[in-house]
């Protein structure tokens, strides 16, 4: 990206024509390129994001209990579905970074996109308002919203449900290693429930990791059982 997006970039990525070009000109500024960067809006838009989620989900499902909510709305927001929809418009390919950061592999980062689709949120919902922002979140999440017919179970919680009810012992999660860039590393993460099995998993993050490895794990634990 050069060092000035254009104004018909941002209303093709958001839906909206811009008033204020230089708040999404921040949205997309990498700490690596020395010009600033988007953690500010990032934070922002993060609380954007989950606000009119949870609203959404609240209208949409009535009789939805706390519960049910809070679980959809875990999975709705997480950096995994931010970086799926992040993609999706190739927003990595607007981002300014700076030399290292590309050579270190940023434009294939999802915790960036992920990342930089929260700043845009932020800078959308301050140049625009709420309403703006709502209308690019509905677009983007809508139909996944819509689409969930049962709330999501995390992995990990899964997991720990199949050993409780076995009574096995509870899973156990441990760090392989840690590899990468601070601003793109790659962690890979083991668990096992006692000596029963064990699976790996590998993400952006530790957290990511260890959904992965739980994911996996019970895959194989399951499939196991219906053998």
């Amino acid at each position: 990206m050069s060092d000035r997006v254009s104004a018909e970039t941002i209303a093709a990525l958001t839906g909206a024509s811009p008033r204020n070009l230089s708040l999404y000109q921040e949205a997309l500024t990498h700490g690596s390129s020395g010009a600033g960067d988007y953690q500010r809006l990032e934070f922002l838009g993060d609380r954007v994001l989950g606000l009119v989620i949870a609203s959404e989900l609240f209208r949409r499902f009535p009789k939805a209990a706390e519960g049910e909510l809070s679980s959809r709305l875990h999975a709705l927001a997480s950096g995994e579905t931010c970086a799926r929809i992040a993609q999706g418009l190739d927003l990595n390919a607007h981002v300014h970074f700076g030399s290292q950061a590309i050579g270190d592999g940023g434009r294939y980062s999802d915790n960036i996109a992920a990342d930089a689709l929260e700043a845009l949120i932020g800078a959308l919902w301050l140049d625009l308002g709420e309403e703006a922002a709502r209308a690019f979140i509905v677009a983007k999440w809508g139909a996944m919203i819509e689409g969930q017919v049962a709330a999501p179970k995390h992995p990990k919680a899964a997991l720990q449900e199949w050993a409780l009810a076995r009574k096995r012992r509870p899973p156990e999660y441990r760090l392989v290693r840690r590899e990468g860039p601070d601003h793109a590393p790659r962690f890979l993460v083991a668990v096992a429930v006692g000596k029963l099995a064990e699976a790996e998993g590998e993400g952006a993050s530790k957290q990511a990791a260890e959904k992965a490895a739980a994911a996996a794990l019970l895959e194989r634990l399951t499939q196991e059982e219906e053998k």
